[in-house]
C-alpha cells in the first residue's frame, strides 16, 4: 500500500476497527476513510454503491459485522446471518466493480467446528458440524471467505480472509450484561478489590461510568449491593470478597491483544496477496484464509488468577459449575501466519497490563 492510497476501514469504531485505523495511522497513512452506521447503512446495497463510486477506495478493510454474545446470537439468527451476509456482500461486490487493489476481510474463528481437532488448522473448515449458538453468524463469515476466493479466481482481485482468536483490547466492551470473559473478569475483580476496601468512591465512580441495569453510583447503597451480588460480587460478614466465575474455570481459551492483531492485519496488506495464500500445486483452492492468533491457550482459571495478581485482589473465586464450560479448548494454529512472516509480540502477561491500564484510564 502507498503512504498516499485511500483505504477505507469499514466499522472504524469498534474493537478491531478502532485497532486498524491507529496501525495504519501509526505507519503514515492519512488518507483514510470511515463512516459511522448513521452516515452509511452497510446492509444498502445502493448506499454502498454510491459510496464506492464517489470515493474510490484503493484499499478496504472489512472489520464491520453484526457482533454479539451467545445470548444474541442465539436470539437474533436472521438477523446475524442477514445483517453481515449482505454487510460482506455490498462491500465486497463494489470493491471488485470500483476496482479496489486490495481488500483484507475480516472474520472469526467461530468458522470452525464444534469439536474441532485442536490446534484450529485452516484446513479445518467445513469438516463438521458448527456450534449451533452461533451458527447463522459463523455460516455468514464462511460466506465471506469464500465470496472472496471466489471472487479472485474468476475476476482476478486480490481479497483476503483473515480470521483472528479471542480478541481484548482498546474499546473493548466492560458491560458485564454482554462483555467476553477477559474484559468482564478485568472489571469484576477491580470492584472486588474496591469493595474489600469499603472504596465506595472507587465503586460509584466505576457504575456511574459504566451502570450495569441502570444501576449507577449515585443509587441507594442496597440497590448496589443488590446489582454486585446479582454479578457474583459478594462480601461477608468476616470482609472476605468472592467473585463468581462461570463453569469450572477448566476451559482453555486463547486471547490475543487487538493492536497485535491490526499490526497482523496491515502486514498483511502490506507485503502479501492472495496468490501467497495457497499452495502452487493446489488444484482445488480452498481455505485460503489466514488464522490470526497467538497458538498460546491459557485455562480460564489461571487467567482469573493472573488477574488478580496484577490488580491486587485478596479475595476468592467462586466457580458456579451449574453455568456451561463451553468447549474446553479451543486455540489456533498459527503456522501459516508465521510462515507468511508474522508473529505476535504481546503476551497474555503484558497484555493484562495494558488492559487494566486502558481500563482505568477510559
Amino acid at each position: 500500500m502507498e503512504l498516499e492510497a485511500k483505504i477505507y476501514v469499514a466499522g472504524h469504531r469498534g474493537l478491531v476497527g478502532s485497532a486498524l485505523v491507529k496501525n495504519l495511522k501509526g505507519r503514515g497513512y492519512q488518507n483514510i476513510v470511515t463512516r459511522t452506521h448513521s452516515e452509511l447503512d452497510l446492509t444498502n446495497s445502493t448506499a454502498v454503491a454510491e459510496f464506492f463510486a464517489q470515493e474510490k477506495p484503493e484499499y478496504v478493510f472489512l472489520a464491520a459485522a453484526k457482533v454479539g454474545g451467545i445470548v444474541a446470537n442465539n436470539t437474533y439468527r436472521a438477523e446475524f446471518i442477514y445483517d453481515n451476509l449482505m454487510i460482506q456482500n455490498n462491500i465486497v461486490h463494489q470493491s471488485y466493480l470500483q476496482g479496489v487493489k486490495k481488500l483484507l476481510f475480516l472474520g472469526s474463528t467461530c468458522i470452525y467446528p464444534k469439536n474441532c481437532p485442536q490446534p484450529m488448522k485452516e484446513e479445518y473448515l467445513l469438516t463438521d458440524t458448527l456450534e449451533y449458538t452461533n451458527e447463522p453468524y459463523a455460516i455468514a463469515k464462511i460466506a465471506g471467505i469464500k465470496l472472496c476466493e471466489s471472487y479472485n479466481l474468476q475476476y482476478g482481485t486480490n481479497f483476503i480472509s483473515v480470521m483472528p482468536t479471542n480478541l481484548y483490547g482498546p474499546n473493548d466492551n466492560f458491560n458485564l450484561e454482554k462483555s467476553h470473559v477477559l474484559p468482564a473478569l478485568i472489571r469484576k475483580v477491580h470492584l472486588g478489590k474496591a469493595l474489600e476496601n469499603n472504596d465506595w468512591d472507587t465503586i460509584d465512580k466505576d457504575l456511574n461510568r459504566l451502570p450495569i441495569e441502570g444501576v449507577a453510583g449515585d443509587d441507594q447503597m442496597d440497590r448496589k449491593l443488590q446489582i454486585l451480588k446479582k454479578y457474583g460480587l459478594v462480601k461477608t460478614e468476616a470482609g472476605k470478597v468472592s467473585v463468581e466465575i462461570w463453569g469450572s474455570g477448566k476451559p482453555k481459551r486463547e486471547f490475543l491483544w487487538s493492536e497485535d492483531m491490526a499490526d497482523a492485519c496491515v502486514f498483511i496488506m502490506e507485503n502479501r496477496d492472495f496468490k501467497d495464500t495457497y499452495k502452487n500445486e493446489d488444484i482445488e483452492i480452498r481455505n485460503t484464509h489466514i488464522n490470526i492468533g497467538t497458538g498460546i491457550d491459557i485455562s480460564i482459571a489461571d487467567l482469573a488468577e493472573q488477574i488478580k495478581v496484577h490488580i491486587g485482589f485478596k479475595g476468592v473465586f467462586q466457580y458456579n459449575a451449574d453455568k456451561p464450560d463451553g468447549t474446553m479448548v479451543k486455540r489456533t494454529d498459527v503456522t501459516k501466519l508465521n510462515d507468511l512472516g508474522w508473529k505476535h509480540k504481546v503476551d497474555i502477561a503484558q497484555g493484562l497490563h495494558l488492559m487494566y491500564q486502558y481500563y482505568l484510564g477510559s
